[in-house]
């Protein structure tokens, strides 16, 4: 079979509407591609999962992959709401295993997983009548799956990636499985989306992948964060320190906002880790999850995020540290939200979310919380449903 890649089918004019993608019959078909090893550094604080050295070091810290699990919670939304859909995928890991017996193997899984081995990857689900590219990972996939398919081609991204800044991922794994059914049958159109990814301290556009479009179930894409002056920055700061308990800890999410709060602080921690302070000092800066429960047993602990720029994402967005383990041990009333008005005002209202991985978690988690806007300044906000 000849694999395609670089583009090659928008070079070839495989670019299907909604709707399409039906085999003879009638049926729907998709096809599913999974990186086996996205995310797998984001519990270990490693900053991404690309490349074999920070594989190695992620399973020598203990790390596991995520990928296949959210992949099967897409797949089973997906054939809930399209019953009959027929799904073609690469061997083993890379799809099979997610779906064994019930998926059609169009493509070898090559020894190694490489960037080439995914855009050769998807050329094979596209030659094989998919209508749609389903594919799990988080930006580097997201780059492949561009660089394989060019800007037509509609495809959409389960988010299991370390950071996923793209706005071509869904808001969780059941939702992409909802916009691929709505597509496929029809119902969604798709839209240039923008491909993103960390280039050092600098968020990139890599260009634009054809994404279905569905109201709340496609994340947007990552934006700077735009605090609204040094005053308001010291209030927040002023209100968290005021909220912290003698003998503590609070863990700090990753963020301009927050790391910003931790300097006025008097604390010094990278603004892409997360960072656990006692009593004004720093226990740990980067640290992985296992670190941060230890640090936070058996003494009150708070959670301080702010939620991304433009995405609105409290967890499971780049701090995958914060397990759901380390959320029950603090609980709902626990979580301290910190968040500029300019850039809350900037969600247009959408609400806020969430995306820890446990779906009772997450239920848990939504309603309103207050966000710390100032000293002695909240406001209610919604977190929403994924």
């Amino acid at each position: 079979m000849t694999m395609l890649g670089g583009g090659a089918a928008e070079r070839a004019g495989i670019v299907p509407g909604p709707g399409s993608g039906r085999a003879s019959g009638g049926v729907h078909t998709v096809g599913l591609l999974v990186n086996p090893v996205a995310g797998l550094g984001g519990t270990v604080a490693l900053k991404g999962s690309d490349g074999a050295e920070a594989q190695r070091r992620a399973r020598a810290l203990g790390a596991a992959p995520r990928a296949a699990e959210r992949a099967a919670l897409a797949l089973a939304e997906l054939r809930t709401r399209l019953p009959g859909v027929r799904v073609v995928t690469v061997a083993g890991d890379m799809g099979e295993d997610v779906l064994p017996g019930a998926a059609e193997v169009v493509c070898d899984r090559p020894l190694r997983t490489t960037a080439a081995d995914t855009r050769r990857a998807a050329g094979a689900l596209i030659e094989a009548g998919a209508g749609l590219l389903l594919f799990a990972g988080g930006d580097g996939t997201a780059r492949d799956v561009l660089d394989a398919l060019g800007g037509g081609f509609p495809a959409v991204g389960i988010p299991a990636g370390v950071k996923m800044h793209s706005a071509v991922y869904a808001v969780s794994p059941r939702a992409a499985g909802e916009v691929a059914a709505a597509y496929l049958s029809g119902a969604a159109t798709a839209a240039p989306s923008e491909v993103m990814d960390r280039d050092g301290d600098d968020i990139v556009l890599y260009g634009l992948l054809s994404v279905p479009r569905v109201a709340e179930r496609v994340q947007r894409g990552k934006v700077g964060s735009s605090l609204t002056g040094g005053d308001d920055l010291a209030g927040i700061a002023a209100e968290v320190d005021a909220g912290r308990r003698a003998g503590g800890v609070d863990v700090y999410g990753p963020g301009t906002t927050t790391h910003g709060v931790l300097r006025l602080l008097g604390v010094d921690a990278p603004p892409t880790g997360v960072t656990a302070v006692a009593d004004g000092s720093c226990l740990a800066a980067d640290a992985d999850a296992a670190a941060l429960l230890r640090l936070s047993t058996g003494r009150p602990a708070r959670i301080v995020v702010s939620p991304i720029g433009g995405q609105g994402f409290l967890f499971g967005r780049g701090n995958q540290q914060i397990t759901p383990a380390l959320l029950r041990a603090v609980g709902r009333d626990g979580v301290v939200v910190v968040c500029g008005e300019t850039k809350l005002a900037a969600l247009g209202g959408r609400p806020l979310l969430v995306d820890t991985g446990d779906d009772a978690l997450d239920r848990s988690l939504t309603g309103y919380l207050p966000i710390v806007t100032g000293r002695r300044r909240h406001v209610m906000y919604r977190v929403g449903e994924r």
